[in-house]
């Protein structure tokens, strides 16, 4: 007998036995979320549903809390749990930044995102959002730099263009060598990732949404719809269905997306200020990218006491995320403090206080991909985030649910025939 391995949105529960640590695991997250297993909500578990999002991330969530909003019946499910630590949206922080390069479409989905993530940091106690500002450092000035500043300011977006002279009298922590010029955005900053999307889920559940845990197959269906999906023994009905599954695309479609989306191992990196050395916190020091580093090292001041957060976008080796190791290499640790005594020399000899090993689910050319399946009307694949995608989750939600109920305008760019497999 041949053992299956479930391939699903964070698998690990669809060949699990039923038992008190299953029923007990599936519903920790926070105490709102056992309300998604109330009488009510496991009574509809049997009707059809007018939508069913696989994939409790922050594409997944946004989809289905707008969906929600718009008078449809839905159901989130989740193998392991909103955000949880396997997740592209899992971790303590993710930044929100409007300097795309010039790029309209996700320097506007970005503003409008912004907006949205202020609205849901105001609806709860622990903010979500922290506007620390995000800094671009420039090895060189160039036309490009300015187009994307004016598009920026013609959207209402506050921008500055510093000079290296005048960020090092602002950030004095920070040494500036080979840097030209800097694009400062001071409403930008840090999106708290795991919280927010757990209290989004949280609202979605509150509102009337409901949500689950549980690991779905790969979907299947001989016809030009998707009829049911199925997981753990259940089959469950919708009108439509949304995958936003991250890292697991591939794996949940093997035909449609193959390797078109690959996930890729990334390494990140806390290190500890010393005491009282207010210079690194998020009151004196924005979240920020260095675009003259060969490896586009990025990083945010120290938040909540987590210690000054540092990583690369430089893609890792390719990674299963359900088998990825998730310990930090030496090589990486003796990397990163190279780099630190070179822009932040006061910090490469502090203590390294926490790491984390994610993914990046990264698309042939950076794009996101949204689209409908190429042979079910009724289905949409959501992904392809590509390390940059966080931010863009509630124009994502909203975008996807227009599309959903056969609204909105297709953006080309992110059509499924704009993705090309990776070579």
């Amino acid at each position: 007998m041949t053992t299956r391995r479930p391939t699903t949105c964070g698998t690990g529960l669809a060949n699990a036995p039923v038992s008190r640590r299953n029923m007990l695991g599936g519903m920790a997250l926070t105490g709102v979320f056992a309300g998604a297993f109330s009488d009510r909500a496991l009574a509809q578990d049997s009707d059809r549903w007018n939508v069913i999002v696989i994939g409790a991330g922050v594409f997944g969530a946004w989809t289905a809390w707008n969906l929600q909003r718009r008078g449809q019946k839905v159901l989130l499910v989740d193998a392991w749990g909103a955000a949880h630590s396997r997740s592209s949206s899992g971790g303590e922080t993710r930044l929100i930044r409007t300097e795309y390069a010039g790029n309209a479409l996700y320097t506007r989905w970005a503003w409008e995102s912004l907006a949205e993530w202020h609205g849901l940091s105001r609806r709860h106690e622990s903010p979500i959002f922290l506007k620390t500002g995000a800094l671009y450092m420039y090895p060189q000035d160039s036309a490009k730099i300015d187009e994307s500043i004016a598009l920026q300011r013609g959207l209402g977006i506050p921008i500055e263009k510093m000079t290296a002279p005048e960020m090092a009298k602002r950030w004095p922590q920070i040494n500036f060598s080979g840097i030209a010029v800097g694009v400062m955005q001071p409403t930008m900053g840090a999106l708290m990732a795991r919280r927010s999307i757990q209290n989004l889920v949280s609202e979605f559940v509150k509102a009337g949404g409901t949500y689950r845990t549980l690991a779905i197959d790969p979907p299947r269906s001989t016809g030009s719809a998707l009829n049911s999906i199925s997981g753990s023994g259940e089959t469950l009905r919708a009108d439509s269905y949304v995958f936003a599954c991250g890292p697991w695309l591939p794996t949940m479609f093997p035909d449609v997306i193959g390797n078109r989306i690959v996930p890729t191992r990334q390494e990140v990196f806390f290190f500890a200020p010393d005491a009282g050395d207010a210079r690194f916190g998020h009151a004196n020091l924005p979240a920020w990218v260095d675009v003259s580093s060969a490896d586009l090292h990025y990083g945010f001041p120290d938040i909540e006491a987590r210690g000054f957060k540092i990583a690369l976008d430089k893609h890792g080796p390719k990674t299963d995320p359900d088998r990825n190791d998730r310990r930090v290499t030496d090589q990486g640790i003796h990397d990163v403090r190279n780099y630190l005594r070179r822009r932040f020399p006061d910090l490469a000899d502090r203590p390294l206080t926490e790491t984390r090993v994610c993914q990046y689910e990264n698309s042939d050319n950076g794009h996101l991909l949204i689209d409908r399946h190429p042979l079910w009307a009724n289905t949409w694949i959501v992904g392809g985030g590509s390390g940059h995608g966080f931010k863009h989750g509630p124009a994502v939600g909203r975008y996807v649910a227009e599309h959903v109920l056969g609204e909105g305008e297709t953006e080309p760019d992110l059509a499924l025939s704009a993705h090309r497999p990776h070579d």
